[in-house]
């Protein structure tokens, strides 16, 4: 066995900058994925950072800080985030999108901005790479090739941490298999910063107590949740779950959606042509509300998070593209193709394609068809009314709220030490990303960037502070 400063589990969002600011401190660093690459969900997240104060907004006179990026997370999360860590997550956030700044990160050029699909903050900070999530990508690889090159940082893939290896109390070790070998690696300290759930329908059932839509990281299977549990660790941010409005269904797998095939309901971005009803034909809400966390709300009040969007021929035309990146004649060529999504020539017929009630469905489009007519919506008091829904084939999307990432996740104290369930610290061991659940630093709620932001800057903090003569 070879023993090392500081064992690291994931090489993704969190796992990867706490190694190469550990390697940069002087620690030999053990850094275990159990995929091929290093990224995690880097690989397929929007990468979006956010941060007050960075010299980037001072470049354009956006007048900002850190005081102001932390009262705004807690007024879109009404509070229920975690008051210490989201502290440090925005006292550093600016620091950590000027160090991406200073390694070459190639921000897209209308950065900072606004972004609508969540709750907006009231300034623009909001900022993603030209590539999105693998602009920063780009930038840790080309941090880490130098510690591999010298052997500051042993990267070892297609290896699965499997269990901890502690001893009086304290963590000092973990057991991974690799090529079909089951090893054991030893440090002083160990960070879990392996994902979340996203891609366990067993956990996410036993946690959320719903099925599970997910379009996250395929790697996300809680193994670090499952190896801190099985030492006593805590829990937080249990029923603060919520759903990402709307995502279609993989054809191959129920428990999975397709991201890049996603439907756009975003208000702001497109006005709705449609009108969404549950199994029943009841529509649920104002289609054109633009708060998404009220959206996000109304779809939880649905108990399989199912829901249909159901519009006619005119809106395949008239509307924005109804479905990100598809023309009208790839949703004509794929409707009635692909699970999901359905075509029929009339209202009745469509219900039965979709599985929707017959009665209910048809019900619901006369009413909402009198609505147009009326130039009021006496039900939702929806404003947007482009159209009747009257003109065949009529089309039906099953829609699922999904699961891009999780809420619920280790409990850690203000310096992400990993604590038991009768809240006392876990001596060496440590956890940052996803893994703590997005709770912790979003609440009940989605506030732009702080997930990213909180797991690089987290990592990096760590890393630090665990290289030998850190602090421990």
């Amino acid at each position: 066995m070879t023993a090392w400063d500081l064992i690291v589990v994931g090489a993704g969002t969190a796992g990867l900058p706490c190694a190469i600011e550990a390697a940069d401190h002087g620690a030999r660093v053990l850094l275990v994925e159990k995929a091929d690459d290093v990224g995690g969900t880097l690989h397929i997240s929007g990468g979006h950072v956010s941060a007050g104060g960075t010299r980037r907004q001072r470049e354009k006179q956006i007048e900002d800080s850190a005081e102001a990026h932390y009262a705004d997370v807690q007024r879109i999360s009404h509070g229920t985030c975690r008051h210490d860590l989201v502290r440090t997550a925005t006292d550093h956030a600016a620091e950590t999108v000027d160090w991406l700044d200073a390694q070459g990160f190639e921000f897209a050029p209308e950065c900072p901005r606004l972004v609508y699909g969540h709750e907006p903050y009231e300034i623009p900070r909001t900022y993603y790479g030209v590539d999105q999530a693998l602009s920063i990508l780009e930038v840790l690889r080309r941090l880490l090739e130098p510690h591999l090159a010298s052997g500051a940082i042993d990267l070892w893939l297609e290896s699965r941490a499997t269990a901890l290896r502690a001893a009086d109390g304290r963590v000092e070790g973990v057991e991974i298999e690799r090529s079909d070998r089951r090893m054991e690696a030893r440090a002083p300290a160990v960070v879990l910063a392996a994902g979340g759930y996203a891609a366990s329908p067993e956990l996410f059932a036993e946690i959320e107590g719903r099925p599970l839509y997910g379009a996250g990281c395929e790697t996300s299977t809680g193994d670090g949740l499952r190896m801190a549990r099985d030492l006593g660790a805590g829990l937080a941010g249990v029923g603060s779950f919520l759903p990402t409005f709307g995502g279609l269904r993989s054809p191959e797998d129920p428990h999975r959606a397709i991201w890049g095939d996603r439907p756009l309901l975003v208000p702001t971005e497109r006005d709705p042509w449609e009108i969404y009803v549950d199994r029943s034909g009841r529509r649920f809400m104002a289609e054109d509300e633009p708060s998404m966390h009220i959206r996000e709300e109304r779809l939880l009040e649905i108990d399989d998070l199912v829901f249909f969007t159901v519009f006619d021929d005119r809106a395949v035309d008239e509307s924005a593209n109804i479905v990100v990146g598809w023309s009208p004649e790839k949703l004509r060529q794929t409707a009635g193709n692909r699970p999901g999504i359905s075509v029929a020539g009339s209202v009745e017929e469509l219900a039965g394609a979709a599985g929707i009630d017959p009665v209910g469905l048809t019900r619901s489009v006369a009413i909402y068809n009198a609505a147009v007519a009326a130039g009021h919506d006496p039900d939702f008091s929806r404003t947007v009314l482009p159209a009747a829904i009257e003109t065949p084939p009529f089309y039906a999307m099953q829609n699922h709220g999904i699961s891009l990432i999780t809420f619920a996740g280790l409990d850690v104290d203000a310096e992400l030490r990993v604590r038991r369930q009768d809240g006392s610290a876990i001596a060496g061991l440590y956890a940052a990303g996803e893994i703590l659940g997005a709770a912790a630093t979003c609440g009940r709620a989605f506030c732009g960037g702080m997930m990213l932001t909180p797991a690089i800057t987290f990592g990096r903090l760590l890393g630090r502070r665990l290289a030998p003569g850190g602090g421990g």
